[in-house]
């Protein structure tokens, strides 16, 4: 099939489509019963996304179950943190957990020269899921931006203030933007491979942008980003990179107007209505019901979906969540959603 027929590229190129593409973010995850039974045999977390053969399957199960207009690879943003030689656990009812990098000393034990060797089982999984996926489906390729993979990799796992990387980031910026100029280069050279390795369009999250104050937005997400966008586009200019830098509404505008991004993504407390008339006629957007409302499914959930649809009708829009899928979301509920937004 030609790339731009598959719905999710068709929108992501700004065209309008009716209905509009539909993916999950975290749709491959812990609330499909198929995933739970990979995952109890695998090791742990990061040995199941290193692992190409089960990684792959992982990354097609939502496609055979709810049938998706895309699939994202499965794997996570820190294995660039892994890659660097930072290390990296991750710990059942915890969460991600690194030793802390916080200073110059710190950043000079990381080490770019093996990563894209660390990291050929990504690749081979993107291979691997590009062989086993129908024609009109969408492979999505993704890593997560410098800032948010920087708060990881200095708070020393997940945080509610992110206050030792905002204490770096604003008290010694020099030191701090070698660890961002770093995390800039890989990650754009990471992106690439997977679009070598058979990804077709690309995401970049920056879950914790909403953590950054105002005056040190630019310099920290928003720049990053569009350099990496960049540099994609420089060496894939067929790909569509979209942008979801969540908890900062007042700041999509600066994506919108970034010729370097073709979609912004949304999270589900943004205004639809507002993103309609101030991002849509530039980009495609990405949104955005909120994950509670799949998780408690039933008519509220239809109705928001369908309301999210028609929103969006104007322009070019691909149906996804404003963050990802809860664990405890059962799958009829995802099957549901997938109906009402096709109309069926």
């Amino acid at each position: 099939m030609d790339l731009i027929q598959k719905p999710l590229l068709a929108a992501l190129n700004n065209r309008r489509t009716d209905p509009p593409p539909i993916w999950l973010m975290r749709q491959a995850g812990r609330y499909l019963p198929e995933y739970r039974s990979m995952r109890a045999g695998a090791g742990s977390f990061l040995d199941l996304c290193l692992d190409p053969a089960k990684a792959a399957i992982v990354t097609l199960q939502p496609i055979s179950r709810f049938g998706f207009d895309a699939a994202i690879l499965f794997s996570d943003i820190l294995v660039i943190p892994h890659a660097l030689g930072q290390k990296v656990d991750f710990e059942t009812g915890i969460g991600p957990t690194t030793v802390p990098v916080r200073n110059g000393s710190d950043l000079a034990k990381l080490s770019t020269e093996r990563v894209h060797d660390l990291l050929c089982p990504v690749y081979e999984t993107l291979e691997r899921a590009a062989h086993g996926m129908p024609d009109d489906v969408a492979l999505i390729g993704f890593a997560g931006a410098p800032w948010t993979v920087a708060t990881y990799m200095v708070e020393g796992g997940t945080s509610r203030d992110h206050a030792a990387t905002r204490a770096w980031a604003l008290g010694a910026p020099e030191d701090f933007e070698r660890l961002i100029d770093m995390l800039v280069e890989v990650t754009a050279e990471f992106l690439i491979r997977q679009v070598g390795a058979g990804a077709e369009a690309l995401q970049i999250f920056d879950s914790w942008a909403g953590a950054l104050p105002a005056h040190a937005f630019a310099r920290y997400s928003l720049a990053p980003i569009r350099e990496i966008a960049a540099r994609v586009k420089r060496a894939c200019p067929q790909v569509p990179v979209i942008a979801f830098p969540r908890g900062v509404p007042l700041q999509l505008p600066g994506f919108a107007s970034a010729g370097e991004i073709d979609a912004v993504s949304i999270d589900h407390a943004t205004d639809p209505r507002w993103v309609a008339e101030r991002i849509q006629p530039s980009v495609a957007v990405q949104g955005n019901l909120d994950p509670a409302l799949l998780l408690t499914g039933g008519a509220e959930m239809i109705r928001a979906a369908r309301e999210i649809v028609e929103t969006f009708s104007g322009g070019a829009h691909v149906f996804n969540l404003g963050h990802g899928v809860l664990p405890a979301t059962p799958v009829e509920h995802v099957r549901d959603l997938v109906q009402a937004v096709r109309g069926e």
